[in-house]
């Protein structure tokens, strides 16, 4: 966590150096005070990053409490020169400054400060150099600290183990009938707990399987090893503890490693790798494992899909989670072993079941935790009710030692915005963009994204990189119905601990967590997660000893009464997240706040001319409660002071439009424009926004629209657009297929993700789009293109990954040819399709998920047949497709 405070603070050096607003005094060596300051976080950053290569070998304990300290030095210089700049920020001169937006400019004096600056920076290089010193020569540590590897089903005999059997089978299947006679290695991946350690030993001591092997290894290794160890284990399991005793010397894992090898040449061999965390490890142990080409095999399991891709992708298997019946049988088994189940408890049991979320280790713990209490119907209603009772809160603190790791060994620029996850609501699931915008402007992210040898998906990968990542690490989850991130229950939970020590956020769940002034003093985010308006109230006293807090997140339930904010303690304020906040008047506290960089809220009116005072903003969303668009002559826009906001990269303002531009003006840091109309899409307009890559239009057409609509005229100009979204809000259903209302023929290369709802073109229009050479995502919503029949032809979408088709009236959808179409796609989906009778049933190599809701059944067997023919194609080797069926019928 270390890391991402002196990411925070390097941003605000960094903005501090660049902004346009901000005179840096040259007179007395503010700039050159500034920049040294700079260099040393950058320097203690770097030292700081060298924990991603040293941590197979380091003292936990001793590294967090190294970075505690760390913390705490940036946290108290932070407040040092983020207090002095609002002081110079709300002087009675810029005060003057800011009545003229156009003439904005702060001279900044940081020879006031150069005592701080001198202190911090010798206390930073004092805390590196001891850094350093731990990584480079780790303390010795307590046996306490290793990590478990958790087999759920130990010392059960347990014939048939629950959601894991159809995957047992298909392993046992590769490691004993498979005719590949050249070693093959296949990998078991996903989150702690799931299961991956108990599937592996199921595997290993099934009498069938160990029959077909001479040699059989089973190792653990998990985040922290010696390569040494590991040989020696091994080599043990071999029956040469003898030999090792006699290796001695500078040369001994040379000889080990020679005595693997040799050991396992000429043998049938199975072994299993177990808790694998680095894959240059395995890479390394596999070149040991010689290939004689007799039926050997190397399971591997892993928390990491890095890692886990180190085996063929044919054979490599991500472990699902239970569903429910899966869930409740496992609980059930645990709790009551063989007896039955009293019929009066199985409702709440199943409840219990389903609260644990599908993570067979959350529910071995409950069950034993209810295996020890009453079995009455009164406590186990009073646990299936509330999934914040202390059952679940109890297994979470059990199951830590099992979870921290996936934390504590993340890669240091992930540990930050893994945290951030857990100050919203539990199971609240958030979209990626508003992850990404909040991780942005809280110093989260690398100023230097990762480079892309595809140009085409620089932005898409580089944007979305971190969320990809965490994936990857198995330590977050992603919602296809919400389409949004969210953690399980169990991470959560560990986040608040986590977040509470490090003062990363301060949670209000209910009213008595406001109570304690002591408790929120020092926090860097404040989270209200209960009712807002009782939250406000209980803590507004207490705001006075809140003036360290950078943000301020209010995420519970929508508001719709006047809340009163408070915000005049928190001057140093950067994110306000108030979406979920109706405003029936602007909060013009808000513009004192001249360090904001992110506001959001609700909010009918127009924006007041002064919002240009908040020359910090980056991002700007102003969502509507009454969501009308307005159209004709009673048109709503900014003010036109908007274009004096230089710093802005996102505006989001549901039926506000971008006025004309002065001569002059320009947004040369605006990425994204969402949710404006067409009115915002003018040649004058787009030519002052050259680096937009995102741009979203709503549109509410008046009753008599016949004219074609222009919002496409000039898109063709932003040569760096990768997502377009278009929207009739109030799309016209006739009952004959209508001319274009907006031409596809401008739409530029560089898309990569289109989304088109209500314009009703005809199917023939897609061939304007299918030749989109970038294109992977695409959406069409609400009759985006009517018509019974769509053909696709030869060449047509060659890149397209992923198709969602929602409410059509498409009968037939056909390819003409089979050959090239579709070939990369990984994902279709058909929603609200009633009509649809007809879908192809050749795809190329990559399709993994199909989702058919609401649709005829004719479509639904379509679906199902395309199912069938690809499993008994491609299922034998590990790739099933995944067939999501739901109806109402």
């Amino acid at each position: 966590m270390a890391y991402g405070a002196v990411c925070c603070l390097e941003l605000t050096i960094d903005r501090l150096l660049k902004s346009s607003h901000i005179s840096i005094n040259v007179q007395n060596s503010s700039h050159q005070i500034l920049k040294h300051l700079y260099d040393e976080i950058l320097s203690l950053k770097e030292a700081l990053g060298e924990f991603d290569k040293r941590r197979s070998t380091i003292n936990m304990k001793m590294v967090k409490t190294l970075e505690a300290e760390i913390i705490d030095a940036i946290y108290e210089f932070e407040d040092v020169i983020d207090s002095h700049l609002s002081n110079q920020f709300h002087s009675p001169q810029s005060e003057e400054e800011t009545d003229h937006p156009r003439l904005m400019l702060f001279s900044v004096d940081l020879h006031q400060i150069k005592q701080d600056v001198d202190s911090v920076i010798e206390t930073v290089n004092e805390m590196k150099r001891a850094y350093i010193h731990e990584l480079c020569n780790p303390s010795p540590e307590d046996e306490d600290d290793v990590v478990p590897s958790i087999n759920y089903f130990d010392g059960h005999n347990e014939s048939n183990m629950v959601g894991l059997s159809r995957l047992f089978t298909r392993i046992k299947d590769r490691l004993v009938y498979s005719s590949q006679s050249e070693r093959m290695i296949v990998s078991l991946y996903g989150m702690a707990g799931i299961g991956k350690t108990t599937l592996a030993n199921k595997l290993f001591q099934d009498p069938f399987i160990s029959n077909s092997y001479d040699i059989h290894v089973f190792v653990t290794i998990g985040p922290k090893y010696r390569v040494a160890d590991i040989l020696v284990d091994i080599l043990t399991q071999m029956n040469h503890a003898d030999d090792i005793m006699l290796i001695e010397g500078e040369k001994k894992i040379v000889e080990l490693k020679r005595m693997v090898f040799e050991s396992l040449n000429c043998w049938r061999y199975l072994i299993v790798l177990d808790d694998v965390w680095d894959k240059e490890l395995f890479s390394e142990l596999v070149n040991l494992f010689p290939d004689q080409k007799n039926g050997s095999r190397v399971l591997l399991t892993t928390r990491l899909r890095e890692v886990a891709q180190c085996a063929n992708y044919l054979s490599t298997l991500r472990i699902p989670f239970l569903d429910k019946k899966e869930s409740w049988a496992l609980l059930r088994h645990k709790v009551f072993d063989e007896m039955p189940c009293p019929h009066e408890l199985e409702k709440p049991g199943k409840k219990i079941a389903e609260n644990c979320e599908g993570l067979p280790l959350t529910i071995i713990t409950v069950a034993n935790i209810l295996s020890k209490a009453d079995k009455t119907i009164e406590y186990w209603n009073e646990v299936a009710d509330d999934k914040k009772n202390s059952v679940y809160k109890d297994a979470y603190d059990q199951m830590s030692k099992v979870l921290y790791p996936s934390y504590d060994y993340l890669d240091q620029h992930l540990k930050a915005c893994f945290l951030y996850l857990g100050s919203f609501p539990q199971n609240h699931s958030v979209h990626g963009y508003q992850l990404i915008n909040l991780w942005s402007v809280e110093g989260f992210l690398n100023p230097n994204p990762t480079h892309y040898s595809d140009a085409t998906v620089a932005f898409e990968k580089g944007t979305y990189a971190y969320l990809d990542e965490l994936h990857s690490k198995n330590v977050i989850m992603y919602h296809k119905e919400k389409h949004g991130q969210h953690l399980h229950s169990s991470f959560w939970y560990m986040c608040n601990k986590e977040a509470a020590k490090t003062k990363f956020f301060y949670a209000f769940n209910c009213r008595a967590d406001a109570l304690p002034e002591e408790g929120i003093k020092y926090q860097r985010r404040l989270c209200i997660r209960n009712n807002i308006l009782f939250a406000i109230e209980d803590v507004k006293d207490s705001m006075a000893s809140a003036a360290t807090v950078r943000s301020l997140l209010c995420t519970g339930v929508f508001q719709e009464y006047p809340v009163p904010l408070c915000l005049e303690h928190l001057r140093l304020l950067r994110v306000l997240e108030a979406i979920s906040i109706r405003f029936y008047e602007f909060p013009m506290e808000v513009l004192k706040l001249a360090q904001l960089r992110y506001l959001a809220l609700t909010y009918d009116g127009n924006l007041p001319t002064s919002i240009s005072k908040l020359w910090n903003l980056q991002h700007l969303i102003v969502d509507r409660h009454l969501s009308i668009i307005k159209s004709g002559g009673n048109l709503s826009y900014l003010p036109i002071e908007i274009w004096n906001m230089k710093e802005l990269k996102h505006i989001q303002t549901m039926g506000s439009n971008l006025p004309h531009p002065c001569e002059g003006s320009l947004l040369p840091n605006l990425l994204k424009l969402r949710d404006v109309g067409p009115q915002s899409c003018t040649k004058d307009v787009l030519q002052n926004i050259p680096n937009m890559k995102e741009l979203a239009i709503k549109i509410e057409l008046p009753p008599d629209a016949t004219e074609p609509l222009r919002c496409f005229d000039h898109i063709s100009h932003l040569h760096q657009l990768g997502q377009l979204e278009c929207y009739i809000m109030n799309p016209i259903l006739k009952t004959q297929v209508v001319s274009p209302l907006a031409p596809l023929s401008d739409l530029p290369s560089s898309l990569t993700m289109l989304t088109l709802s209500g314009l009703g073109y005809p199917w023939e229009e897609m061939n304007k789009i299918s030749s989109l050479p970038n294109l992977r995502h695409l959406k069409l919503k609400c009759y985006a293109f009517r018509g019974p029949k769509w053909e696709v032809h030869d060449n047509e979408f060659q890149r397209i990954e992923v198709l969602n088709i929602e409410d059509t009236d498409l009968v037939h959808w056909k390819f003409v040819t089979t050959s090239s179409c579709f070939y990369e796609i990984k994902w279709f989906s058909f929603e609200h399709c009633y009509k649809l009778k007809e879908i192809p049933l050749s795809f190329g190599t990559s399709l993994e998920f199909i989702d058919v809701v609401e649709c005829n059944p004719m479509a639904v067997n379509c679906a199902k047949k395309l199912k069938k023919e690809w499993d008994d194609k491609y299922g034998g080797y590990g790739r099933p497709l995944d067939l999501n069926v739901r109806s109402s019928l």
